[in-house]
């Protein structure tokens, strides 16, 4: 095997080791050292030494020091089989106990490092910042393979590829195993991958349904259950948002075996034990992507405890257990939450405090409801609805452009796409229209572009994919937020409004406290990193920056008309970003601001993000104003 220590080829300029050592069986197990007459006298050194004088180190530490090679993680024999977890440790460790690794060194915005002490027990931002990461790691993979061979019939796996990586940089948390609150992870969180479960401690086994672990201290030594995740592989009752009857685990027929009654051993043990014990299981449920119906969404549904177990006849003829976990009162609403989104849209029941069933009458493809729970209000101010950004045909910003030439859709590396071109040679997104990296401007392909109209390359231009609903916050007037889960980097809407000069803005209010409705890019933003990092791909530092090249100022005003995006809130941790695109009409090109997720959004939660800092607010007051309005985020970077 290159590389390895088999075979019985001697390394030259190694020591012969038989005339150090008197070779016994190992099963002796004494140790046998050499007669004076024999040799020079045994000197304990390091294996890399360093080595007295007259001594030489022997293989395999006899090349030099850092001459091992690292792999190319680009190669496509790249091994994503799943391994255990507990054999990935960090590389190294500074003298502060943080890891070092290239995954902390890419340019301005560093991410920030995994701690020693983090690393077993974690917190919201580390948990958050974690999850980031591995995300922005397998977008990259996507994309990659994306632009091979499309009929190659590999089955992709990035999300594994991610996960190992991560894994083999201690780049994770929540290590060390616990019954009930992992923490920095709250009730209705979700996840998109298995992996991202393991990566922040939730649940640490990548297929497994039933994570369990060793009571410490205890005489008997029994395993008890941590967490289940009920994906649906088996016969799972999850009909009740408070109650779920979970299938025990063996048993299934595969290609090779026929289906055979469960044993009470590994999990479906622990989980009986769980049930004597009365210790709290935690509860993640698999549910089926309502955008992306070929994928699954993961919802962590809080802690539950076993209060029945009972063994039946399953679908296969053989036995099975099953065990009734019942939800632990006073948490948030996780599950309960999807079943009650999945009746309004099935119109088995009506949304509470509904005043408008769609806001926008039509102008969109997916309908935004309008509601109240709070007070009597019904509804914003009057405003008429654009789904896109106007312009005046004197606005500066435009500039002559020509868009692309392909005639069918565009594929990436296409030397002859001008837009494929504009973007470094890459697709901007990938699959479903996901968001891969921020750049300093997008060039998505325009209406006078040939290409199909379903092309990848027109994201931002074919509307929202999700259920909206503009609602009465409790303190911060209207907000929005969804019905349905948002991944990381999907496209969320485009600010749509009229674009104003700067006098103009002024003469509104546009940069005062009368005047909310507005977006301005030349304000101050607070800085983030959210790409990939580029050693972990085999690319080499390129000090990219995610800093956005705007040709001009532009301001957005939404007070008299626009879209959703004018009920979006400000927040100090925002959950959206915006991001520059550009595309070609009437041999003009137009800039477009478009919100896209920062991370995984679980149904239900605002929607917000950074208003910024105007320049006036910066360097003459200590009170900022965010949009002309005092923050009340709550967020503790507030």
């Amino acid at each position: 095997m290159e590389g390895g220590l088999g075979g019985n080829t001697v390394p030259p300029n190694s020591c012969d080791k038989s005339k150090v050592l008197d070779v016994k069986p190992l099963r002796s197990l004494v140790p046998v050292f050499p007669e004076a007459s024999e040799g020079p006298p045994l000197v304990c050194v390091p294996p890399n030494g360093p080595f007295p004088s007259g001594f030489s180190p022997f293989f395999p530490f006899s090349g030099p020091q850092g001459s091992q090679s690292t792999p190319d993680l680009n190669q496509n024999d790249f091994n994503s089989t799943a391994v255990p977890i507990r054999s990935f440790r960090p590389e190294t460790l500074a003298s502060n106990g943080q890891l070092v690794s290239p995954m902390d060194t890419y340019g301005s915005h560093k991410h920030k490092s995994v701690g020693l002490s983090e690393r077993d027990d974690g917190n919201r931002e580390l948990v958050e910042n974690v999850l980031l990461r591995f995300d922005a790691l397998r977008r990259k993979l996507s994309q990659m393979e994306d632009a091979k061979e499309s009929h190659s019939g590999i089955i992709k796996r990035e999300h594994l590829k991610a996960g190992n990586i991560m894994l083999s940089k201690g780049v994770r948390t929540n290590m060390k195993k616990r019954i009930g609150v992992v923490p920095g992870v709250e009730s209705g969180d979700i996840f998109f991958f298995r992996m991202e479960l393991c990566l922040v401690g939730l649940h640490s086994q990548s297929m497994a349904g039933i994570d369990s672990m060793v009571i410490k201290g205890d005489l008997e030594g029994e395993r008890v259950a941590l967490s289940i995740v009920s994906s649906g592989v088996y016969d799972d009752d999850a009909e009740y948002p408070d109650v779920l009857v979970y299938s025990g685990q063996g048993g299934n027929a595969s290609r090779d075996k026929e289906a055979s009654d469960q044993k009470l051993v590994r999990g479906n043990l622990a989980l009986e034990k769980s049930l004597h014990r009365a210790n709290e299981v935690r509860v993640i449920r698999g549910l089926k992507d309502a955008v992306h119906q070929t994928s699954k969404v993961y919802v962590y549904d809080g802690l539950y405890k076993i209060q029945e177990t009972w063994m039946e006849k399953g679908k296969s003829g053989c036995n099975m257990f099953k065990y009734k976990l019942v939800r632990i009162p006073g948490q948030t609403g996780a599950f309960a939450t999807w079943k009650s989104i999945q009746k309004w849209k099935e119109g088995l029941s009506s949304r509470v405090g509904l005043i408008l069933p769609d806001l926008t009458s039509g102008a969109e493809s997916t309908p935004v409801s309008l509601v109240n729970e709070v007070d009597d209000e019904k509804g914003p101010a009057y405003f008429t609805y654009l789904s896109t950004v106007k312009y005046s045909k004197s606005f500066k910003l435009v500039q002559p452009s020509f868009g692309c030439n392909c005639r069918d859709a565009c594929q990436a590396g296409n030397s002859n796409c001008s837009c494929i071109q504009k973007n470094g040679g890459d697709f901007p997104y990938f699959l479903n229209g996901i968001l891969v990296c921020r750049k300093p401007m997008i060039y998505e392909c325009g209406p006078s572009c040939p290409c199909f109209r379903n092309c990848k390359n027109r994201v931002s231009q074919t509307g929202f994919k999700v259920h909206f609903e503009v609602f009465k916050t409790s303190d911060s007037g209207w907000g929005l937020r969804s019905w349905d889960p948002i991944r990381a980097g999907t496209f969320i809407c485009e600010y749509a409004g009229e674009v104003i000069e700067k006098i103009k803005a002024r003469q509104d209010g546009g940069d005062g406290e009368n005047n909310e409705y507005v977006f301005h890019t030349n304000r101050l933003y607070e800085s983030f990193k959210w790409n990939y990092e580029t050693e972990l791909v085999g690319e080499e530092s390129s000090g990219t920056t995610e800093d956005f090249d705007i040709p001009s100022p532009l301001i957005i005003s939404s007070k008299k008309s626009g879209n959703v995006a004018r009920f979006m809130n400000h927040s100090c941790s925002p959950n959206v970003f915006w991001q520059p695109i550009m595309y070609e009409h009437n041999n003009e090109t137009f800039l477009h601001i478009a919100f896209l997720a920062k991370r995984h959004i679980p149904p239900m939660t605002e929607l917000t993000y950074d208003y910024g800092i105007s320049h006036l607010d910066e360097t003459e007051s200590n009170n900022v104003d965010y949009g002309g309005k005092k923050c009340l985020c709550g967020s503790p970077k507030c």
